[in-house]
Parts: C-alpha cells; structure tokens; sequence
C-alpha cells in the first residue's frame, strides 16, 4: 500500500479523524471486555479493604510481592514516551511521527496503572494524605530521607509533565475536530484547543513548546526510576539489593520494556485501526534496530549487575543467587526470564524480516514484557524471603487470587485508556504527519536529514 507522504491535508484530516468522528465496528466489544476485567479487579480491590491485606498473599518476611512488581513494571513502561517521543523528537528522527502520541498516552495510563497498585499495596490508603508535610501547621514530619516519600513527588511530577506533553501536542488535532465535529463534540474541543487558528504566531509558540518540553522532561525521565531504583538500592540487609549499579540498570530496563511496549501498540494500530499506511514496514524495522542496540545495553548492565553481587564472593549474597538460578520455584522462572526478555527477541531482530513483520515484531515484543515482569519479580521477591541475618524468619511468597485480579485489572485499565482516548482524540498526530509530507523529500524513515540533490 502507497504511504501517507502524497497524501493531502485534507486526506489526513478525513482519515485520522475516522475513528474519532465515527466508532469502529469493533470498539465496543473490546472495551466492553476490558471493561469487565477491570471491574472485576475492582470488586477484588473493594473485598481487600473490606477485610484486610490479610487476604493477600504477601506475609512476613515476603512484604512486597505481586503490587510492588507490578509498581515497577509499569514506571519502567511509562518511559516509553518519552524514549519515543521526547528524545527522537529531539534528535529528529523522522519515523517517530505516527507513534508519537501513542507512547506518549501509554506514559500516561501506565503511570497512573503504577500509582494505583501503591494504594492497592497500602491497608488504609486514605493515610497517604499524610505523606507530605505541605501544611506544617499539622505538626507531620516525614521522614524526607526514604525514597517511599520521594517516589510520590517524583512520579506525580512525572505525571504531571506527561499529561502537559499530550495536551500541548493535542492543540492543534483538536483544533481539526472542532471544524469537523457537531454538537457538544465541536464545543468540547473547542474550548480545549483554546481558539487555535493555525495562525504563523501560534505555529511558532507550539513547535517552541514542544521542544521545551521534550527537553525539560527528560531530568524527569532520568530521575523517576533512579528514585525506584533507590527504594531497593538504599535497602540495608537485604541481599541482591543493595547495590550502586540499580539506577541505571533500572532505567535501561525501562526503556527496554518500554520501547517494546511501543512496538506492540504499532502493530495493534496496523490491525485494528487499518493504520498500515501511516506505520509502514520502514517504521517497524527501525524500532526494531533501537530496540537492538536497548536490549543490548540492558543485558551488559545485567550482567554487571551479577558481577557486582558475586564479585565479593560473600556466602549469603551466592546463596541468594544460587537459588535465583538453580532451586525451584525461582530457577524456573528465572529461565524462562532470560529467554523471553533477551535470548529470543534479540537474535530474532537481527533478521530484517522479523523485524518488518507485524507478527514477528509483536511476539517478541510481548516476550519482551512478559520477561522484564518477571525480572523485576525476580529482582523483589527472592531477596526479601531469604533476608539476611534473619535466618529463623526465612519464608516464600503465593500470590492470592486477589492479587491476580488486580494485577490484571491495571492491564485491563491501561488497554481500556487507549481505547477511550482514541476514541476521543486522534491517536496519530494529524499536524505531525502534516510536517513528514512537506518534508518527505529532505527526510527519509530512520535516516539522518539528507537533502534531495545529494541523495539523487
């Protein structure tokens, strides 16, 4: 199939307006589904506090289990947007443009997925409201030093700087809207593109605003994880965790999840929304080469990070080890870890056909995430429930029927918020894919800006 870079403004705006002005055939089922999903998660959510965390599977001396994993798992898929779309803005790289916004909305749902597993975690999570000392009048002294205090500011800062990243971007797709749409839709996006009018002056200020932005969000970027990072890395007595290698193992870790994640959501928007036109085979092979040269940088800080632990030969810390790898049940899972997040997708994407295949690049991307899931459970589990020097109050870890429901209801909620957000707003940046027609001859997909002449 031709794709998008002959084709018209007003061709652009008719089609990525489809599914926005109009509901495919499909919508309602899917959301209907997840939306059950969730639901159930929920009912699961409202017994918990109607009885207590009794009914989880977490107990003395495994405290964090399915919750907190699931916590990580999803800060470490919030990166994706700004991997995605911060970043390759900033370094201009042209196959960005049609997954912009869709990593950037996978950011915001997975952001706010992780921030409800912390309140699925905490017994009484009306207490969180004494977290911070914002009115010292309270006389309330937390203690500032221990990351549980720095996490909600850093990911609500996160939170914040990603939603003003989707808003601003969305101006001028809203702005198209509201000269398409009818009824309360047309008033809708007419206050929230705030009386945008394409003029040259407003023009300037939202490629300005976007650049900012993507540059102002990346300390952001950088600092979230490293902090999530801390929560177990500033741990004193617990083995595998006190290490200096966690901030930027955890980060690459993130981007690794994270870009995977991206690729998954591009081929669902191939084979849902018929979008092969705008995603083409070009954009899936290059984030198919960056998911190489990420997946490989995560697997050396891997390996560092088992240098590290093994290097002092201390008895407790190859203990822990030996166990990860060789005892059940951790030795099982710790296979099938390696395998799915490195050993199968990596060799795979050195194949250019994989790499340009729909179905190939998504069964290695979601062997990607279902291996990273299991490192960080790897990473917390195992560490607490053969804590040192409590030998006597060793234990293991079963998560509860409650705990899976939940841990189902965040992926059921993140799937369900790009659905209704598609449904609303246009996935693929109309003004965007606008900028890659008129610069189709200087920029060539997953190519540095070359000029026409020289090319020729």
């Amino acid at each position: 199939m031709q794709d998008y870079s002959h084709s018209s403004d007003k061709e652009l705006n008719s089609n990525l307006l489809r599914d926005v002005l109009g509901t495919p055939k499909w919508w309602w089922s899917a959301f209907g589904m997840l939306f059950l999903i969730w639901i159930t998660g929920m009912g699961a959510y409202g017994w918990e506090l109607n009885q207590g965390i009794g009914v989880l599977g977490v107990n003395r001396p495994v405290y964090w289990g399915f919750f907190i994993t699931n916590f990580v798992f999803w800060i470490g898929i919030s990166h994706a947007g700004i991997m995605v779309s911060a970043i390759l803005r900033l370094t201009q790289a042209e196959w960005r443009r049609p997954v912009t916004r869709a990593a950037e909305v996978l950011t915001l749902f997975s952001l706010i997925a992780a921030l409800t597993n912390i309140l699925f975690h905490v017994g009484r999570p009306w207490r969180l409201y004494w977290i911070t000392p914002y009115d010292f009048e309270r006389g309330i002294w937390p203690n500032i030093r221990s990351p549980f205090v720095w996490d909600p500011a850093a990911v609500g800062t996160y939170l914040i700087g990603s939603s003003l990243f989707v808003f601003v971007a969305l101006i001028p797709d809203m702005a198209a809207a509201r000269d398409r749409a009818s009824g309360f839709r047309r008033k809708m996006y007419a206050v929230l593109c705030l009386g945008f009018r394409g003029t040259p002056k407003q023009w300037k200020l939202q490629g300005v605003a976007g650049i900012l932005l993507s540059a102002l969000v990346l300390p952001v970027f950088v600092s979230v994880h490293s902090i999530v990072s801390w929560d177990f890395a500033v741990s004193i007595g617990v083995e595998g965790w006190h290490s200096t290698i966690f901030a930027p193992y955890f980060i690459i870790g993130a981007i690794h999840s994270g870009v995977s994640a991206v690729a998954m959501v591009m081929v669902l928007m191939v084979w849902l929304w018929k979008w092969d036109k705008y995603i083409t085979k070009d954009h899936f092979d290059a984030i198919g080469r960056l998911l190489i040269i990420v997946a490989t940088t995560w697997f050396f800080f891997f390996a560092l990070e088992w240098i590290f632990a093994l290097y002092t030969l201390e008895s407790a810390e190859i203990a822990l080890r030996e166990w990860q790898v060789f005892r059940t049940p951790m030795g099982p899972l710790f296979l099938v870890f390696l395998i799915t997040a490195f050993f199968i997708p990596v060799p795979a994407w050195l194949f250019k056909r994989v790499r340009r295949s729909h179905m190939g690049m998504f069964i290695t991307t979601f062997l990607v995430n279902i291996g990273m899931w299991l490192e960080r459970f790897l990473i917390i589990v195992p560490g607490l429930a053969r804590r040192q020097p409590l030998e006597f109050d060793w234990g293991s870890y079963a998560p509860s029927i409650v705990e899976i429901l939940l841990v189902a209801s965040t992926f059921a909620f993140v799937s369900m918020g790009i659905l209704l957000f598609a449904k609303i707003f246009p996935l693929i940046p109309i003004f965007d894919m606008k900028e890659g027609v008129r610069l189709r001859d200087e920029i060539q997909i997953g190519r540095r800006s070359v000029p026409a002449s020289i090319r020729e």
